[in-house]
């Protein structure tokens, strides 16, 4: 540090940043920190702004310096504040880092993956003579606690010790540790995040947590690697020294879109096929699923969150459940959507616990041994998607974590001491299998999908994929597949075979190109959900009502189940709000809310009816059991507990299978109730053909 570079700063602030500098010294100590940008500073003196991303520990602690030898008109010592730097010139990603760029002023950025706790670090310990009693002070610089080779500043004693560490001397100050890992929309097809710790210290520590997405300014440092079986290494490890954090507040910030990006998306939200668009330009590859597309699209723009005056919360995300035979691309259909959504995280429910999914507490040498927060999957997913394949296969214990994130979309950890909760504000688009590999066409859908109840009716779509032999339809996918696997077979060879032109691949193309470009679709996306917030008029209101209500008391009867819950209702507002985000509208329109009711009402139709009745039943989805089936269990008890009376002791299965055919219950649906109900311990058998209640 040089009087020189002290000299330049304070210039420099009493310039720029004096009315900063007032406001500062008023509300010292609580607040600690100046926010130089560093725009100004580059425009002030560039020589100077160059210097500190070359130089800048000597040129901070000028800064540091500087702060107290101002001459403020209020009588304040700010012996704890510091100069942060914030809006450096260019942000790295974690692979890009190398080793000119130890000891710079650089910015990082990507999302938080690890916090570990709040705690006090040493950084001047004090130190007692234990022969003459002098206190003497050693700055801690490192990440080492240094007691070695001291000796005593008594210049009567000059002793080497032996020496006391005094606590009640020593300066301490708040630190944290966060692991940052690349953003996933940043990544390329294949590539693994990387990750990179920062160092966090005084009103820094504390204000980040997993999931966060930010922009760490600092300096890189470097450390040696060993071990007590081969020493020190010739390789050294990166962390980040950090001054400044940056939070990505805004939705979708990371999306720069241009002037003419604007444009071109306003000139495409006035064409009336911009729902056929989207569908089609939605996984290409993939034949038909018109309706399924189309509700991803409406996916990923979604509805908006909503605070509501006594504090509740309304989410706006829309989960979708896709669940079909094996072998029909639901599986790809997950994967476009996470590439093409502006943050998108894939992960399989088969290797997946609660804890990848959501979020856990663990321990592990970021945070010394300590318990740290790490996040999850959904968590990662914050304002994107997250795509869960094979949610079926998931242990029922981790499906049943996943319940706080849907609703709430807030995951709590409570583990070892560690209490936190972690936002989670993504769509889940989830895929499953039928329990026996197919469905079962005269079963009841629900029942054949392994998923619970409670878990099923938190998706605001179901669709039921079936893979139904169909000559006509089968010839048009096997056409498709022939023509998307031969553009890929020019494609690959054009570079070797002078026979094939760039005309032959763009003509082969014309069957899995998207009408919208992917990345112009993000940009549609990334619009959409920043600046569009419609509201339903009046005549949408109406549909919605007279739909739900009209349903509603088809459910009036005591003997029919009933339709659709409060949950229908409220997944079809999310539907309107995006069917009308998707034309960038600030309208929910009649037409809106027409497209949103069918596509509800088709799902509704495969997954949610009886088969024996025909009727919509809710419970099949809210409970697993359709109403015919409860009357059935319900007359099924009532047989066995008539007879058991009668017999004053166990009723003979026979008995009530022969009672049950009577009232018209066929014999084997009789015996497949009785199973059920001795399964869930609802029945008892006391000897081999006697049936009783507990």
């Amino acid at each position: 540090m040089t009087a020189d570079l002290v000299a330049k700063w304070e210039e420099f602030l009493r310039s720029r940043y004096w009315d900063d500098l007032l406001e500062l010294a008023d509300s010292y100590p609580d607040e600690r920190s100046l926010v130089v940008k560093f725009p100004d500073l580059d425009r002030y003196d560039p020589e100077f702004a160059e210097e500190l991303l070359e130089r800048p520990e000597q040129v901070l602690e000028a800064a540091q310096a500087a702060l107290l030898q101002l001459d403020l008109p209020m009588d304040v010592y700010m012996d704890r504040a510091h100069v942060r730097i914030a809006e450096l010139p260019r942000h790295y990603k974690t692979r890009e880092l190398r080793s000119d760029h130890i000891g710079k002023l650089i910015a990082i950025e990507g999302l938080v993956r690890t916090a570990t706790e709040v705690r006090p670090k040493i950084v001047s310990a004090a130190f007692q003579c234990q022969r003459c009693g002098y206190t003497f002070f050693k700055e801690q610089t490192g990440n080492k606690f240094d007691d070695q080779n001291l000796k005593c500043q008594n210049q009567a004693c000059d002793r080497g010790g032996p020496f006391k560490l005094i606590l009640a001397q020593s300066k301490f100050v708040d630190a944290q540790k966060i692991r940052v890992q690349e953003s996933p929309e940043d990544l390329r097809g294949g590539e693994q995040p990387q990750t990179l710790d920062v160092e966090l210290e005084d009103d820094l520590a504390g204000q980040i947590f997993p999931g966060d997405r930010v922009i760490v300014n600092g300096v890189l440092k470097s450390f040696q690697r060993s071990s007590p079986q081969q020493g020190k290494s010739n390789y050294f490890d990166l962390f980040h020294k950090g001054i400044y954090v940056e939070m990505k507040e805004q939705e979708f910030e990371e999306i720069e879109i241009s002037p003419e990006d604007e444009k071109l998306i306003l000139e495409m939200s006035r064409d009336p096929d911009i729902y056929d668009h989207v569908t089609k330009s939605i996984a290409p590859s993939i034949f038909g699923y018109d309706d399924v597309k189309e509700a991803l699209g409406l996916q990923l723009v979604s509805g908006f969150e909503k605070h509501l005056p006594d504090g509740a919360r309304i989410r706006g995300d829309i989960h979708i459940l896709l669940v079909g035979d094996p072998g029909i691309a639901k599986s790809q259909l997950l994967r476009y959507m996470t590439k093409i959504s502006p943050r998108g995280i894939y992960t399989s429910g088969k290797s997946s616990t609660s804890a990848g999914l959501t979020a856990t507490a663990v321990k592990d040498e970021l945070g010394d041994g300590r318990w740290t927060i790490e996040a999850g999957a959904l968590v990662l997913a914050d304002k994107g998607i997250a795509a869960v394949d094979e949610m079926d296969k998931m242990d029922n214990e981790d499906k049943s974590a996943l319940h706080e994130a849907m609703e709430q979309q807030t995951i709590s950890v409570a583990k070892a001491g560690v209490m936190a909760t972690l936002k989670s504000r993504c769509s889940l688009l989830a895929a499953a299998n039928p329990k026996l590999g197919r469905f079962d066409k005269y079963e009841p859908i629900a029942p054949q999908i392994n998923l619970t109840p409670a878990l099923m009716s938190r998706f605001d779509l179901i669709f039921v994929l079936t893979d139904d032999p169909d000559t006509k339809r089968d010839s048009a996918i096997a056409e498709h597949i022939l023509k998307s696997n031969f553009a890929g077979e020019l494609s690959t060879q054009i570079s070797w075979n002078p026979k094939i032109s760039q005309e032959d691949i763009d003509n082969a193309m014309t069957v899995i190109k998207p009408v919208i470009d992917p990345e112009l679709l993000r940009k549609y996306v990334a619009y959409a959900r920043k600046n569009i917030f419609p509201t339903l008029t009046d005549e949408a209101k109406e549909h919605f009502l007279k739909y739900y209500v009209g349903l509603r008391s088809q459910g009036q009867d005591s003997n029919k189940p009933v339709p659709v819950t409060a949950r229908q209702l409220e997944a079809l507002i999310r539907l309107g709000e995006a069917s009308a985000r998707l034309r960038l509208s600030d309208k929910v329109t009649i037409e809106d809310a027409k497209r949103v009711v069918k596509i509800l009402e088709s799902c509704l139709r495969k997954v949610g009816v009886d088969p024996e009745t025909g009727f919509l039943d809710a419970d099949i989805i809210a409970s697993g059991t359709t109403k015919s089936t409860r009357d059935r269990t319900k007359s099924v008890m009532d047989i066995i507990r008539d007879i058991s009376k009668e017999n004053k002791g166990p009723a003979p299965k026979e008995d009530v299978l022969d009672r049950a055919e009577e009232l018209g219950i066929e014999r084997a649906k009789a015996e497949e109730i009785i199973d059920r109900m001795r399964r869930d311990g609802d029945v008892f058998e006391p000897r081999p053909g006697m049936l009783k209640l507990p």
